[in-house]
């Protein structure tokens, strides 16, 4: 065991090395043999010593893999990656550091499994409260307001509907028809064709053109800009109205939703609006429990007041032209794959600005994106949520595994050990962990499922797959959304080159 830990120090040592700019030249070749020493010493420490801590130890041995991998891939600029991959590497380090000076003090007090259990389960029950308290806060707080104040169709400010479209059929022509049916009086609908391959989006739009829908030719993005933000740049320079609502194709609207949602800015007295829809596919199967609910959780259960990230979507949300503008636009956020989430911030912290609604049946707002449609979104957003960094992966795969599905696995070992307060608490744990994914499932589809409770450690576990994966496709594959290859990275470009001596 001792020959085990010193390989694996010392390979931790020469991977510091790596990072020293007289050997960044040989990046490649040394990150492809490091990445095999990492993978050999971890797996002689946890052969030698199979303990939890070897095993956290070797979790995060697989994620310091990926990162040499990605260095020796180079699918990045040299100096970009050398940055990005050193900090990842420092941080992983360090934490398995951390692991190893715990496994030392717990070899030291010679303390066996059953107090860390103790312990991992009272802070399991910690996080459950918090998660259902949180839950129970923002299901209650986005409630829409009761719209006691007429207004009348002079007093309503101008809208304009900004709708971006690439490569869409069925799913324009209904949002569409939904759209122009509106009974809002100061309506403009704006819809882009972002360079579609398809000529029949183009058609699309222009068949609405008598009907009020205005066409609106987009171009190609800049490299610096994702796609989907260009296009919103694109429609805000063409939108004149004061109020600016942004959503996709799969969105549909009733005659008065529009209207409602406006008041509902105006009777809260808010500058930004994020709306909740109400999803209307594949309710009874299995896989519809999976993405969407997990993607609502995350908005909804996390103690968002305490991070200061207001809950956000980006299916339907609603902004005033002025806090828009003042917040920076488009181009304060072009490379942001969630730009929705920096104008909530803003405008939460301007005059508490910024409210989260669910779709309620006055606001008549749905959603019709399929099981495909959510998991492809998620793969394109939640390793960039993470600021694509590798060992923030690693530390919220584990917080997820330890805190929402370790929960479930105890009870079963509970049982088995005949450790009944153990079992008591995780029984506690695992009730309310089921009960926030069904509150959440229930308000996805506005219906209850009763077996999504039995869905919570399954959807936890699809969770942490989607976001590994999410993050192995940027890094080593292609994140393909409406056609583009939206993980290239960035080329920085320097636009005035320093003048050579004479």
């Amino acid at each position: 065991m001792t020959l085990a830990l010193i390989c694996f120090i010392v390979v931790c040592a020469l991977e510091l090395f790596l990072w020293l700019p007289s050997l960044w030249r040989w990046h490649k070749l040394l990150a492809n043999l490091l990445g095999l020493l990492v993978t050999v010493s971890s797996a002689l420490l946890f052969g030698f010593f199979p303990t939890v801590w070897a095993g956290i130890l070797v979790f995060f041995s697989a994620y310091r893999v990926i990162n040499l991998l990605r260095v020796a891939e180079g699918n990045s600029q040299a100096d970009y990656m050398f940055t990005v991959a050193r900090r990842s590497s420092f941080w992983l380090i360090s934490i398995q550091i951390g692991m190893a000076l715990l496994a030392a003090a717990h070899n030291l007090l010679g303390l066996g499994v059953l107090p860390y259990l103790y312990l991992l389960a009272g802070l399991q029950l910690v996080m459950a409260v918090i998660l259902y308290a949180s839950t129970r806060r923002h299901l209650k707080t986005s409630q829409p307001p009761v719209i006691e104040e007429a207004y009348a169709d002079r007093d309503l400010p101008s809208l304009t509907v900004a709708i971006p479209a690439r490569n869409e059929t069925e799913d324009l022509q209904q949002c569409l028809e939904s759209l122009v049916a509106s009974t809002y009086p100061k309506l403009e609908i704006l819809v882009l064709d972002d360079c579609s391959q398809s000529r029949r989006t183009t058609e699309i739009i222009r068949d609405f053109a008598q009907q009020g829908v205005r066409f609106v030719a987009g171009e190609a993005p800049p490299e610096e800009w994702v796609a989907k933000n260009y296009a919103y740049q694109q429609l805000t320079k063409q939108a004149s109205g004061e109020l600016l609502l942004f959503c996709g194709v799969d969105t549909r609207f009733e005659p008065d939703s529009l209207r409602v949602l406006v008041e509902t800015l105006l009777t809260k007295k808010k500058t930004m609006l994020c709306v909740i829809p109400h999803n209307r596919r594949q309710r009874g199967s299995l896989q519809s429990l999976l993405v969407q609910p997990g993607r609502y959780a995350w908005e909804l259960a996390l103690p968002r007041r305490w991070l200061e990230r207001p809950p956000v979507l980006s299916t339907c949300w609603l902004i005033t032209a002025a806090a828009l503008h003042a917040a920076g636009g488009f181009k304060a956020v072009s490379r942001s794959h969630s730009p929705e989430s920096h104008f909530a911030r803003f405008t939460a912290r301007t005059s508490d600005g910024y409210s989260f609604v669910q779709s309620s049946a006055q606001i008549g707002l749905s959603s019709l994106k399929g099981f495909s449609d959510q998991r492809a979104t998620a793969i394109r957003t939640r390793y960039p949520q993470l600021h694509r960094r590798v060992e923030l992966v690693g530390v919220v795969s584990l917080i997820e595994a330890a805190s929402l599905l370790a929960p479930f696995g105890l009870v079963i070992y509970s049982v088995v050990v005949e450790n009944w307060p153990l079992l008591a608490v995780n029984l506690v744990i695992s009730i309310l962990l089921a009960i926030v994914y069904g509150r959440i499932v229930t308000l996805t589809y506005r219906s209850l499922v009763i077996w999504s409770i039995l869905v919570a450690p399954f959807a936890v576990l699809y969770d942490i797959g989607l976001l590994n994966y999410s993050m192995w496709q940027y890094e080593f594959g292609e994140v393909i959304w409406k056609g583009r290859n939206v993980c290239i990275p960035v080329m920085r470009v320097i636009p005035n080159l320093p003048k050579r001596n004479q």
